[in-house]
């Protein structure tokens, strides 16, 4: 078992990990959260408007290339790279650092509405099929 909270992956899925100092980090959180906490950051130093244009449709676009990969990987373990999954991290850290930026100043603003709705549209029947699936081996 891991207790490092970035290395949240089973051991038979430890091959989307990175080794970081001996530990197995997660590629994808790799690129989500240093990303995330960068982009809050520079919303907060430049006072980024709580409103872009067409935002409650782009951000949310950003984690689509991660839900999918996350998706196929769920039903087929062997598939992707570590480097196509820093990739998608990084467009989650976008999202996530926009929406959450805003949410933290206007509590469930729309864009993370919009996030958050997407995310539960994939994952809930993703979740839901591989553990079924699972029930049969």
């Amino acid at each position: 078992m891991n207790v490092f909270w970035l290395s949240h992956h089973p051991e038979h899925e430890l091959n989307r990990c990175f080794r970081m100092g001996g530990l197995p980090v997660c590629a994808r959180c790799v690129g989500t959260y240093p990303l995330l906490f960068a982009v809050i950051a520079l919303q907060v130093a430049i006072k980024a408007p709580l409103s872009l244009p067409h935002e409650v449709f782009w951000v949310p676009a950003l984690t689509v290339p991660a839900l999918v990969d996350w998706a196929w990987g769920r039903f087929h373990p062997a598939s992707g790279s570590n480097a196509w999954r820093l990739v998608t991290g990084c467009g989650l850290g976008l999202c996530l650092g926009r929406a959450l930026y805003v949410h933290f100043q206007t509590p469930f603003p729309q864009v993370l509405i919009a996030v958050l709705s997407l995310v539960t549209l994939v994952a809930t029947p993703v979740i839901l099929a591989t553990y079924r699936r699972s029930l049969r081996r």
